[in-house]
């Protein structure tokens, strides 16, 4: 993974970006004393380096039917898990995959509406070949639930002669 040098122009481009996606180069121009030139080359060049990966809007899930948030773990069969990872991220009620540590291999958050929608996830998940086993949990109650964080520069260490 390559890691990209922004500066605290560019951070603070893109949390304008982040508290709203629509906002036009002249309004986050203004907003953090920068020409909209500026603005444009810097979102240009951030889209280039793959940093800024088009634009999204915040859903109020719940509002839609969407009343069941699920997290699953999954242990499966070793070598297999990129081929598994991509079927699962095809399903349109997916909302993220990860790798992790520990016991599970894979960790999947998934929203539906119903009881039933979420049996039969499970279940085509549980039936596709070299997943070993999954462990379901649903969430109780959403505290928080972001489409992202907001970004901050990297805190700089000090170096060895520093300390």
């Amino acid at each position: 993974m390559i890691h990209v040098e922004l500066d605290e122009t560019d951070y603070k481009v893109l949390r304008a970006l982040q508290s709203d996606a629509r906002m036009s180069y002249r309004d986050i121009a203004r907003s953090i004393a920068v020409s909209e030139g500026t603005v444009y080359n810097r979102v240009k060049a951030m889209e280039a380096a793959n940093v800024i990966r088009g634009s999204t809007i915040d859903i109020g899930y719940s509002q839609l039917g969407y009343i069941m948030t699920a997290i699953v773990g999954m242990r499966i069969q070793g070598g297999h898990l990129p081929e598994i990872e991509g079927r699962i991220s095809e399903d349109p009620n997916v909302l993220a995959v990860y790798d992790v540590t520990g016991e599970y291999d894979a960790v999947v958050i998934v929203k539906v509406r119903t009881r039933e929608e979420l049996n039969g996830f499970v279940k085509r998940i549980n039936a596709l070949p070299h997943v070993e086993r999954t462990y379901t949990m649903l969430a109780l109650d959403v505290l928080k639930e972001s489409p992202g964080i907001i970004v901050q520069p990297p805190v700089a260490t000090p170096t060895r002669r520093e300390k």
